[in-house]
């Protein structure tokens, strides 16, 4: 059993080295410090505890790309946590462009580094471009191959972008899984956020190795992180568990009464759907006063 060391609700295995903080990530205006800090605080007082396995597979320098799974809006803190952990290193996020239009939040993320990603039909080259620069420079990129968070808990079906941006920088692609952050905000849940005091796990599993075929690449990266995420649920419900039956933060293949992956996409669908002809009836009116 892996014997692990504590500090201010963070956990790690006693064998991991300790390393010395990156002379540049780790002091890093104002993303290194003072918003890494300030994000841990967060975390503290929320009585989260966070274990991270695997945090060796992070470089101690130079670049990588680290696909994460997505369950809850914290993944966006919590997948920088194994990073943390190697030397106070710093993850560039590749997050929804909708997010980086927020005036005070975008102007945030744009000082860090973080990528915005346009989904827009042709406009996700650029995003792509700059994930690869960053890489080529030594950076960290994080980057949620699922595009949008999973109902069901479980991994759905990935986008090829992430096995495109590691080919083409010609950077390690290294599967992340996190559980448990969709105890304290997710789709569909109620808000956990005043003091939720839940445990949750980080794990970096080894790289994958790329063949140069987007879709082969793209299959074996899911399996291995279906497989992460199967060992890491197992180590949580060991020394978390047992949980009661009907948890709806649990997975129906565990025993849960969150969704299913099908039934997960139908409602996606709808919420899609429902958006779509919102943003129709917005511009419909704007169009109609236009023209009065």
């Amino acid at each position: 059993m892996t014997r692990y060391r504590s500090r201010a609700r963070l956990r790690v295995p006693e064998n991991l080295p300790k390393l010395k903080k990156h002379p540049k990530e780790a002091r890093e205006f104002p993303y290194g410090t003072p918003v890494v800090p300030l994000a841990r605080w967060l975390m503290f007082l929320q009585g989260i505890e966070v274990t991270v396995d695997g945090a060796e597979n992070i470089p101690a320098d130079g670049g990588a790309l680290l696909a994460i799974n997505h369950t809850g809006y914290y993944d966006f803190i919590l997948g920088g946590y194994p990073a943390y952990v190697r030397g106070h290193r710093t993850v560039r996020m590749m997050a929804k462009k909708a997010i980086f239009d927020t005036p005070v939040v975008g102007a945030a993320l744009r000082v860090m580094g973080h990528i915005s990603v346009d989904r827009s039909a042709g406009k996700g080259a650029a995003s792509k471009d700059a994930a690869v620069q960053k890489l080529r420079e030594g950076k960290l990129v994080g980057i949620f191959p699922e595009a949008t968070i999973s109902r069901a808990f479980e991994i759905k079906d990935l986008k090829t972008g992430a096995v495109r941006i590691a080919d083409e920088a010609d950077s390690p692609l290294l599967p992340v899984i996190i559980w448990g952050s969709q105890r304290v905000w997710t789709k569909g849940l109620p808000k956990n956020l005043l003091r939720p005091n839940v445990p949750i796990r980080v794990a970096v599993g080894a790289p994958i190795e790329l063949s140069g075929s987007a879709e082969k690449d793209t299959a074996v990266l899911k399996e291995a992180m279906e497989k992460l995420l199967e060992t890491t649920r197992e180590k949580y419900a060991e020394r978390h568990g047992p949980f009661e039956p009907g948890l709806p933060w649990m997975p129906t293949s565990l025993g849960g009464s969150a969704p299913t992956l099908e039934q997960a996409a139908e409602i996606d669908a709808a919420a899609r759907a429902e958006r779509d002809r919102k943003k129709a009836a917005k511009a419909a009116k704007a169009g109609k006063k236009d023209h009065e």
